[in-house]
């Protein structure tokens, strides 16, 4: 889907010739990844005189995607706008991949800083995270939860609350949060931390709101305890969505499309797209975001080793 095509004349770094950008989602159309791409890719367009062209390739915890971005000419021509767990925590549990984030991609721009949320089916006897615990506790395995993908920020947080809370419930992977909500909902999951879309659900009352999985309470809900309120010290599950290049992308333009990304993330629309995921706008440099995504990765690598999670 085109963000549009202005007319508004480059300045420099100017693109050699008048083709649309390709803005690679490495994750179904409807989940969060797709949401901040299409959010940003208007004004993005709008500001660079260029037609951005949202791709959707998902597969493989993001792994698909990102290998077209990072294989993809670096020519200003391609982005990838990916889940910091895509590029952080899947190279940790996958042996081969067919690409190395770290030699392949360079960071460009943050996007969004999301959290999770532990959201239950309404129709299960379970109105608290009290109440979650003792189920799970007295039905060991009779519980699924939904991700959107082995080794995305919602697996791991799925982990870290079994490990942290003593229960044994089944993950099921997915291949998008779009797919996890339409099966919560249909009842053929009973749970799952959700990255922002099930908000219109909680408040139909066909989903209930357990816990937030982030370090302090969301704006949204300030009424409803994070888990380490509850007693999981430490839990913080939050992820970065954010943009990358092929590397060898000339530096002028990785800071041109930083900068305007950043202008995009200020705009109110574009703002209040982020924030009705229980997010917020992340407008940062690219070797800030670069760090973020390595501060990720180290504190996510003790829990993939601890419950020895793998890409199968």
């Amino acid at each position: 889907m085109a963000a549009g095509l202005p007319a508004a004349t480059l300045a420099q770094p100017a693109w050699p010739a008048a083709k649309p950008i390709r803005l690679i989602v490495n994750f179904p159309a409807g989940g969060s990844p797709d949401v901040v791409a299409r959010a940003v890719a208007t004004p993005l367009a709008a500001a660079l005189g260029q037609q951005v062209v949202v791709e959707n390739r998902s597969g493989a915890g993001g792994i698909l995607g990102a290998d077209a971005a990072a294989k993809a000419a670096p020519d200003g021509y391609t982005f990838l706008l990916s889940s910091g767990s895509a590029l952080s925590i899947v190279p940790l549990i996958t042996p081969k991949l067919p690409f190395d984030p770290a030699k392949d991609l360079v960071p460009v721009a943050a996007g969004a800083r999301l959290e999770l949320f532990l959201v239950v089916r309404s129709d299960l006897p379970i109105n608290s995270y009290a109440d979650f615990i003792k189920y799970a506790k007295a039905n060991p395995g009779k519980l699924t939860y939904g991700t959107p993908g082995n080794g995305t920020s919602p697996h791991i947080a799925g982990e870290m609350l079994k490990s942290q809370a003593g229960i044994f419930t089944v993950h099921i992977p997915y291949r998008g949060s779009a797919a996890v909500m339409q099966d919560l909902l249909g009842g053929q999951v009973d749970y799952s931390f959700d990255p922002g879309i099930a908000f219109p659900h909680i408040k139909s009352g066909k989903l209930r709101l357990l816990a937030v999985g982030s370090a302090k309470r969301s704006p949204l809900y300030p009424g409803t305890a994070t888990l380490a309120e509850l007693g999981l010290t430490g839990f913080d599950t939050g992820t970065t969505h954010g943009f990358w290049a092929p590397a060898g992308t000339p530096q002028p333009i990785i800071d041109r499309v930083n900068a305007e990304i950043n202008k995009a993330l200020a705009l109110p629309a574009v703002a209040e797209t982020i924030r009705g995921l229980g997010a917020e706008p992340t407008p940062m440099g690219p070797a800030a975001f670069g760090q973020v995504i390595r501060n990720d990765l180290q504190r996510y690598s003790v829990i993939v080793k601890e419950r020895k999670i793998t890409a199968d």
